[in-house]
């Protein structure tokens, strides 16, 4: 695909793709956000065949991100929300020394585990960054960051239970 073939399906479905996905989420930022991550995944790919007839792979992708995000939100909402009736029962001194405990267990855990596991765990889980991001980043695979967050969670699993 060259640029000018790029450039044609993006100024062709660019409108109509941020329509459809603000139409399913109400949020213009998003829909936006996910428009352009549609037309970088396509950039990316490169697929072959006519640039005219991707506008059906393009909304798929989207469809496709839209409800990655969406499950993503809701997974996240419903921690919180479980996190603070949690919080709010366990008000109890045992409760709170045992939360410390656990907190102090954690950041020993951090500082024992080696410097590239602790790295692409905290980008992930702090800075909540996607794999290829802090792929990126840190100048390495796609499968090296997925292999060290294996590590990772494996190590902190073992020394947390």
């Amino acid at each position: 695909m060259t640029r000018e073939d790029f450039k044609s399906l993006f100024d062709a479905n660019f409108n109509g793709l941020r329509n459809y996905l603000y139409y399913r989420s109400g949020d213009k930022e998003l829909a936006t956000d996910i428009a352009q991550e549609c037309f970088l995944r396509i950039w990316e790919k490169q697929p072959k065949g006519d640039p005219a007839k991707l506008k059906g792979l393009l909304f798929k992708i989207g469809h496709d991100i839209f409800i990655s995000e969406y499950r993503h939100a809701q997974t996240v909402a419903n921690f919180a929300f479980q996190n603070n009736d949690h919080r709010e029962e366990s008000d109890s001194p045992q409760d709170e020394l045992q939360y410390q405990e656990l907190e102090a267990k954690y950041q020993r855990a951090l500082q024992s585990m080696s410097d590239k596991l602790r790295v692409v765990f905290l980008m992930s889980r702090e800075e909540e960054l996607k794999n290829r991001e802090i792929a990126e980043r840190l100048g390495v695979s796609v499968k090296a960051v997925e292999k060290r967050m294996t590590k990772a969670l494996k190590f902190l699993k073992e020394t947390l239970l």
